[in-house]
């Protein structure tokens, strides 16, 4: 029998939202929380529970929030947990009667988390977002182009994952871990620019260093260097290249079959030379051929895949990165645990799909789920 992970015992309440709410959500519970996803009944879209794999793990419970009731509902939900996840902009969760003080008031341990893309205050906080937004305010899309290109969008990874449900999950257990031990919850203000910014944290100190002297696209982690970069293959994929520190520099070199002494690693007004010289190499063998050569090397060099062949990568087959899971295909739970591991145990549920089943596993009676869908604030 499978171990619990190492979150089992932490209950969380989620409002239902889409992107990086449920996405931290889903993060606590592959690791073992009980969370229960609060939904519109009938939702579709963005957030359907039916397909949206970052919607595993938990159950659905349908209800309108809007209702007589509802509030109340909630709050009894929360009673019993420690934490709380909603993604509306600032001020939603007030008129719905559910703000941080009205939570507090019946759970003073609850960690209230709050998820959003410009924070609960700010010229911006009230004004409309997305991904592509929040990391174009943070400083790091900026940063993603080649020289004389436009930024171009790291598909919605760094706003909405990286700096938003990766921070709100962190804050939200550090908030749990100092509850604990306070007997007081608290409120996280996990935005996604603040996130993102924080993540670029790398550019800043580089800026300082004097390392990061050229505009975009013109550093060595930006595609500037020719030792960080990537390369077209003879058969129109694509080979990545990292060899940052000179060691792996010079075996890439040696790989290439090309002249160290004529590649200067850090003679900077010639990187666009060296890239030309570098791509007629890769030019000249298909990504099969060079990954042959080059993923078991010291050189910081592998081939390049798309998410539908990643699974099939035998680095990936070999240490089970990517599972299936009743009949799903998908990353499977990360980061790894020796003695109380991470599981895939629900799979994405349609919204309101365990109402019943939820309410009761938090407490309800059956007489009183009955008269809550009566009252039509379940479904």
């Amino acid at each position: 029998m499978a171990q619990a992970g190492p979150l089992d015992g932490v209950r969380v309440v989620e409002i239902g939202s889409i992107g990086p709410g449920p996405f931290a959500a889903m993060l606590l519970a592959d690791m073992g929380a009980e969370v229960v996803r609060l939904e519109r009944p009938g939702a579709s879209g963005l957030g359907d529970g039916a397909w949206n794999l970052t919607n595993r793990n938990r159950r659905s419970l349908g209800i309108d929030l809007k209702a007589d009731g509802a509030a109340e509902l909630v709050l009894r939900l929360c009673e019993g947990a420690d934490a709380l996840i909603e993604g509306f902009r600032p001020g939603v969760m007030e008129r719905l009667g559910l703000g941080p003080e009205t939570v507090l008031a019946r759970n003073g341990r609850l960690v209230y988390g709050r998820m959003t893309g410009y924070g609960q205050d700010g010229p911006l906080s009230q004004v409309a977002g997305h991904d592509v937004n929040y990391i174009a305010v943070a400083g790091a899309l900026g940063a993603m182009r080649r020289s004389g290109e436009r930024p171009l969008p790291p598909l919605n990874l760094v706003g909405d994952y990286g700096g938003g449900a990766l921070f709100l999950a962190f804050g939200l257990l550090c908030g749990i871990v100092e509850a604990r031990s306070s007997g007081r919850g608290q409120v996280v203000d996990a935005a996604m620019v603040d996130g993102t910014a924080v993540l670029t944290t790398i550019v800043h100190a580089l800026r300082a260093g004097g390392q990061w002297p050229g505009a975009p696209g013109e550093n060595f982690l930006d595609s500037g260097a020719h030792f960080y970069e990537v390369y077209a293959t003879a058969d129109g994929e694509h080979v990545a290249v990292g060899a940052i520190e000179p060691q792996f520099y010079a075996r890439l070199l040696e790989l290439l079959g090309l002249p160290a002494d004529e590649l200067p690693q850090f003679d900077r007004a010639r990187w666009p030379q060296f890239k030309q010289r570098i791509a007629a190499v890769i030019a000249t063998r298909t990504r099969a051929e060079w990954a042959e050569l080059l993923e078991g090397e010291e050189a910081c060099a592998t081939a390049v895949y798309r998410p539908d062949e990643a699974p099939a990568h035998p680095h990936n087959a070999a240490r089970g990165t990517f599972t299936e899971f009743e009949g799903v295909l998908q990353p499977a739970p990360a980061p790894r645990f020796s003695r109380t591991p991470g599981t895939l145990r629900i799979a994405p549920r349609a919204p309101g799909a365990d109402t019943d089943q939820a309410l009761t596993e938090w407490g309800l009676s059956n007489d009183e789920i009955t008269g809550l869908r009566d009252a039509g604030v379940v479904a």
